[in-house]
């Protein structure tokens, strides 16, 4: 049996997550729906209660180009879905929507809203995930991202550490927003409590450099980057006393799994609606600097050439932060 309702979201993997609250929102009044995603967030949002299945768009590669999402409209026609919710603001997904003969289309409004035959306005103000239920009418607050890991993720990041840690997300595909003081940070830690870092494969390297920054110590420290699958490393964040990170994917896994964050913020802020969202959860940034924001999403190298934003937010400020949500208490 076919689900009646279809999300399209080919995001960042951050948005898909933010986008989870919608998932429980549109299954409270719909039952369970089905997600069109990137084969990289496929496995996130699988095992979440409010979707019954995940549809892999690899947009990149495989399905690139109008060939490939015609052939994914060809094979959502034959589900009938009843109707399609659109969060992503772009061509490719409005267009997917009227390929695949989905008569009741429910986007934002914007330059392509003219392809629904709903378009509602999307909140200016506010955080990302309470925004996006807007688009199923919904009050802020009333669903939280929430991700699920499985016996078998929880299995693979049991033995990787046995001991209270924080966990440390120092990569982002944004070079702008990239702390450069992690290893600092891990060696101060490592005095109180161990350490694990998770990432990407492109953060082996990194992760490599912050372990070698704890061994002398003695302390425990592992290197997930690489290693663990995203819904592993949702997994052993969701394990670990806080996560500091960037702004960055690794943020909102820590938000849906529900450990507490520091988050450094340069290029970007708080305000564009990515920060955290519980209370008590805390966002560094250099607020005096002229120069921020520099762009919505970060770019890849400082525009200015002397990356303030991030240089200027001193190992000693991240400390104080972790101290004040009670991380290293009783530790050591």
């Amino acid at each position: 049996m076919s689900s009646a309702t279809l999300v399209i979201q080919t995001a960042f993997l951050g948005d898909v997550v933010l986008t989870t609250p919608l998932f429980s929102a549109l299954a409270a009044d719909h039952g369970p729906v089905d997600v069109v995603t990137t084969p990289s967030a496929a496995p996130l949002i699988e095992t979440h209660p409010a979707v019954r299945k995940v549809i892999p768009y690899d947009k990149r590669s495989s399905d690139r180009g109008w060939a490939g999402l015609r052939n994914l409209a060809r094979r959502l026609r034959t589900e009938r879905y009843e109707r399609a919710y659109l969060p992503h603001r772009s061509l490719r997904t409005a267009a997917l929507g009227v390929l695949a003969g989905i008569p009741t289309r429910i986007g934002f409004s914007g330059a392509w809203s003219f392809l629904y035959t709903e378009a509602r306005p999307k909140p200016a103000l506010g955080h990302e995930s309470d925004r996006l239920l807007a688009l199923a009418n919904k009050p802020p607050g009333v669903y939280p991202p929430q991700l699920w890991s499985t016996p078998t993720d929880e299995q693979a990041t049991a033995g990787l550490i046995d001991e209270a840690f924080v966990a440390l997300a120092p990569g982002s595909i944004w070079g702008s927003k990239r702390w450069p003081y992690y290893p600092e940070l891990a060696a101060r830690l490592a005095e109180r409590v161990a350490v694990a870092v998770v990432g990407g494969p492109d953060d082996v390297e990194l992760g490599d450099q912050i372990v070698q920054a704890v061994r002398p110590s003695g302390r425990q420290a592992v290197n997930g980057c690489g290693r663990l699958t995203l819904r592993q490393s949702a997994s052993l964040i969701g394990r670990a006393a806080l996560l500091v990170t960037n702004d960055s994917a690794p943020l909102h896994l820590a938000t849906a799994m529900g450990t507490p964050i520091v988050a450094l913020f340069g290029p970007t802020v708080t305000e564009f609606g990515f920060g955290p969202l519980r209370p008590g959860d805390l966002a560094l940034g250099i607020d005096e600097l002229p120069c921020r924001p520099c762009s919505s999403h970060g770019p890849p190298q400082c525009p200015l050439g002397h990356h303030r934003c991030m240089g200027e937010l001193t190992v000693e400020a991240v400390i104080a932060a972790i101290e004040e949500l009670g991380a290293l208490r009783r530790r050591g």
